[in-house]
């Protein structure tokens, strides 16, 4: 996609004159920083950040059929979700290769909403559209659906005076609609960064809520990039479309099995996956932290005792840990923690250990 036709969010003004550094993103420009990436990981991890992810894509499905409909193309097992609460899935091919990585919520029993990856928005909705049955409808309001993220220890206080009904009652994972700022939003115990905070979804004034939350929040929230999120998901172990995960991947390799439930009955890529499961799988993710300034990056070689065994996913910097931290794919036998392995960077092996995930656990009130 050429620049020209990148697509802008509600938010971007105010971007630039927080004076962000905007880049190219999955056809949207977005910012990648503010005040700088470890600044912004240090305040989400302190107080709050405030993030934009209006890029995100929501689709709703609704019809009598809905939820037998998503049972069968998602692997977790939708018939668990009551009214209010979400939950983490991944729609499979049927090779069980993971086409993305996504968040169902439950509305009621017969309305449902999809939380896709901006890179996959128009590709799972294509996808879902191909597989619709009587009694289901499916519509993409990805362009008219702003979403605005906060996280950090201290959203909830941040969050609560703007807020119409009580944040404590939401649990991780619950949702509830209500007023933020006199803004109509559905609310959301949810983010990506390993930290308590929420997620805000809305058809309103995305401008003016984002101006509230940061005037609630002065002096304890920061406006947060790309750049940020990037290292606090990585810190906090979670996968990535087009990093960890992708259409060759399965929910065996990527450490995943989790959002599965085998015994729901059948799904797209059931077959396959326990095709997988049976035979165990040849490669699987796992953490890499190094003791010297080296980086690891996606694409690098991994070597164990000069052979080639596997590759990094993602890597960056850690402030929490001040060392350089990433995940890649190792054999089963070598991804057990404390296992010493070589990541090739400019020709040259760096020593790295293998080490559980998450790198970073929040401390939970």
């Amino acid at each position: 996609m050429s620049e020209a036709a990148l697509r802008r969010t509600p938010l971007y003004d105010r971007h630039v004159a927080l004076g962000a550094r905007i880049v190219p993103f999955a056809g949207w420009e977005m910012p990648v920083q503010y005040s700088g990436v470890i600044d912004e990981v240090k305040a989400v991890r302190s107080t709050a950040g405030l993030f934009d992810v209006c890029h995100m894509g929501e689709l709703h499905v609704t019809g009598p059929a809905a939820l037998a409909w998503l049972n069968s193309v998602t692997t977790n097992d939708v018939s668990r979700l009551r009214p209010g609460r979400a939950q983490y899935s991944l729609l499979l091919d049927e090779d069980a290769g993971i086409l993305d990585d996504i968040l169902v919520y439950c509305i009621d029993d017969q309305n449902y909403m999809v939380v896709v990856n901006a890179s996959n928005t128009d590709k799972d909705r294509d996808w879902l559209e191909g597989r619709l049955l009587p009694g289901v409808e499916l519509e993409d309001s990805s362009l008219v659906t702003s979403l605005i993220a906060i996280q950090g220890p201290a959203a909830e206080a941040v969050l609560q005076p703007l807020c119409t009904g009580p944040l404590g009652e939401l649990r991780r994972f619950g949702f509830a609609a209500g007023e933020v700022a006199g803004i109509e939003c559905l609310v959301s115990r949810t983010g990506y960064t390993g930290e308590d905070g929420f997620e805000l979804f809305t058809q309103g004034d995305a401008g003016a809520l984002w101006d509230a939350l940061l005037a609630a929040g002065e002096g304890r929230v920061k406006p947060c990039g790309l750049g940020a999120r990037d290292v606090l998901r990585i810190e906090a172990g979670n996968v990535l479309y087009g990093h960890e995960i992708w259409e060759e991947t399965n929910p065996l390799s990527a450490g995943l099995m989790w959002t599965v439930k085998l015994d729901k009955g059948a799904f797209v890529g059931k077959e396959k996956l326990e095709e997988y499961v049976a035979a165990g799988a040849a490669l699987t993710v796992a953490g890499l932290t190094s003791a010297s300034r080296a980086v690891p990056r996606q694409g690098y070689p991994i070597h164990h005792q000069g052979q080639d065994v596997g590759f990094v996913t993602s890597g960056t910097f850690s402030p929490v840990l001040n060392k350089p931290i990433g995940m890649g794919y190792l054999p089963p036998e070598l991804a057990e923690p404390g296992t010493e392995v070589d990541v090739i960077i400019r020709e040259r092996p760096e020593r790295m250990v293998v080490t559980a995930l998450p790198f970073y656990r929040a401390q939970r009130q």
